[in-house]
């Protein structure tokens, strides 16, 4: 059955967006400054809080297909999604609040314990949010292209509320005081910091479900009240894998997480110490990917209607991977600015402008291919399996990416990068070894990544002939 118009307006696609500030608050935090306040601030040993996001990575990831399954054959007056995200609403604010604001004196081994626990309980119901959230992108419409625009919202407002709210702390939270002045370790900071930050979060979900509350009687609902065990989720979940289309993006996001976390892992030794750029450009570096976000929200749409969502996204891809590799490969040849000069920050800024743009158009398309693989998956298993299909994405981007951080490790140890470097104090060779083992080896994972997603095979044409099928199938009589 055709969806009703109304559900594809700006409006509902600006508040089905708005959520994601929520994902995005959260995976700043973590990625950021978690490590950073536990073991420097709170004086927790390093391997300890290693181990124990590491820990509570494997939770989470072993939820996501559970929440899936658990949302894709719930039944209710409100729906499949919506009770999951109104529930997600308190647990997740005061789980979040909790998480920075641990109570003082406490030994390392009760620190230890309450780290676990809060930052456990932080993402696992932010997962009670995420997946049936992300889910709804394929029930709100069914229209090929208003998928990607559903998703730019959802990107772009998951990229501008995680980098706001990291802005917003350094700038008014982590601020030196008299009693510390180094505002990273600004204790009082991080307890302003969780507060706020748990109230955007509540905010955004609850604007959200309310938003899209209203489409409730328009979305599908399962024929029967399924109530699967847990053999049956993992089950469910392998058998997504059945489905060439999204088998192919399954294993494209495991090189492309691998490849994130390597990026993320060596962001700092890049640009700290192969380029040597200051504080205060590596701010405006950070400040530039909000126009990128921006420019992506509008980039995805206008490639998808032109090329298809399919070479879209690979022709996107290929460009975002030739761009970040190409000031290392010029810099091995000596063609490209010295360090220390304003044209090799300027450089860099544009092509890390671009390619954050193309990064973020791309991850949008990929959302978008999995959305349209529900259709066809459902002619074939006679279920509507959205939460299935990306919790399973979820869970390889969570459970892979530590991948990426192994190798960026080893990469270190292989060249002898030292352990209490300097930035424009390390060997050269050292430098230049850094430059021309970390470009191919992205380069590699991208490849593999881009080469995977050619066995995808829904097109426009083929997702609307799954539709009108799937209608006639569904039809009275």
């Amino acid at each position: 059955m055709k969806l009703p118009r109304d559900t594809e307006s700006r409006l509902t696609k600006f508040l089905y967006g708005i959520g994601a500030i929520a994902y995005g608050v959260k995976d700043n935090g973590f990625s950021y400054l978690l490590l950073l306040f536990y073991n420097q601030v709170l004086g927790l040993p390093q391997q300890w809080v290693g181990a124990g996001i590491f820990a509570v990575l494997f939770i989470d990831a072993v939820s996501d297909p559970i929440v899936g399954s658990l949302s894709d054959n719930y039944r209710s007056r409100w729906g499949r999604r919506h009770p999951f995200m109104y529930g997600s609403l308190l647990p997740v604010a005061i789980s979040y609040y909790l998480l920075w604001n641990p109570p003082e004196g406490l030994p390392d081994s009760t620190l230890f314990a309450w780290f676990l626990v809060t930052a456990t309980m932080v993402r696992l119901f932010i997962t009670l949010y995420e997946i049936p959230s992300s889910s709804l992108v394929a029930e709100l419409t069914d229209d090929y292209h208003q998928r990607t625009a559903f998703l730019g919202y959802r990107h772009f407002f998951g990229w501008w509320g995680g980098l706001t709210m990291s802005v917003t702390a350094y700038a008014f939270f982590l601020v030196p005081t008299e009693e510390q002045p180094v505002g990273v370790l600004n204790r009082d900071g991080y307890a302003v910091y969780g507060l706020v930050s748990s109230a955007v979060m509540f905010l955004a979900v609850l604007l959200s479900s309310l938003g899209t509350h209203q489409h409730i009687p328009a979305l599908h609902q399962p024929p029967v009240r399924v109530r699967p065990g847990f053999g049956e989720v993992f089950s469910e979940t392998l058998e997504t894998l059945k489905n060439k289309s999204f088998f192919a993006l399954f294993v494209a996001a495991i090189f492309g997480a691998m490849a994130v976390g390597l990026s993320a892992s060596m962001n700092v030794y890049m640009a700290s110490f192969y380029w040597e750029f200051d504080n205060e450009q590596l701010s405006l570096i950070s400040l530039s990917l909000f126009g990128a976000a921006f420019l992506a929200f509008h980039v995805a749409p206008l490639a998808s209607r032109r090329l298809g969502k399919k070479y879209a996204a690979i022709t996107i891809g290929v460009s975002a991977t030739c761009l970040a590799v190409s000031p290392y490969l010029l810099r091995s040849i000596d063609f490209f600015p010295a360090n220390g000069t304003p044209s090799l920050f300027y450089t860099i800024l544009a092509i890390n402008f671009i390619d954050v743009t193309l990064i973020v158009s791309q991850a949008i398309l990929v959302d978008s291919m999995i959305a349209d693989v529900v259709e066809e998956s459902e002619l074939r298993t006679g279920r509507r399996s959205e939460g299935v299909f990306f919790a399973a994405r979820s869970l390889v981007r969570k459970s892979v990416s530590g991948v990426g951080v192994v190798m960026a490790t080893t990469l270190l140890t292989i060249i002898q990068f030292p352990e209490d470097a300097v930035p424009g104090e390390v060997d050269p060779a050292i430098i230049f070894n850094l430059g021309i083992a970390y470009a191919p080896l992205m380069f590699t994972l991208y490849r593999l990544m881009l080469m995977v997603m050619f066995s995808y095979r829904i097109s426009q044409s083929k997702h609307e002939a799954n539709v009108e099928q799937l209608a006639r199938r569904d039809a009275p009589g």
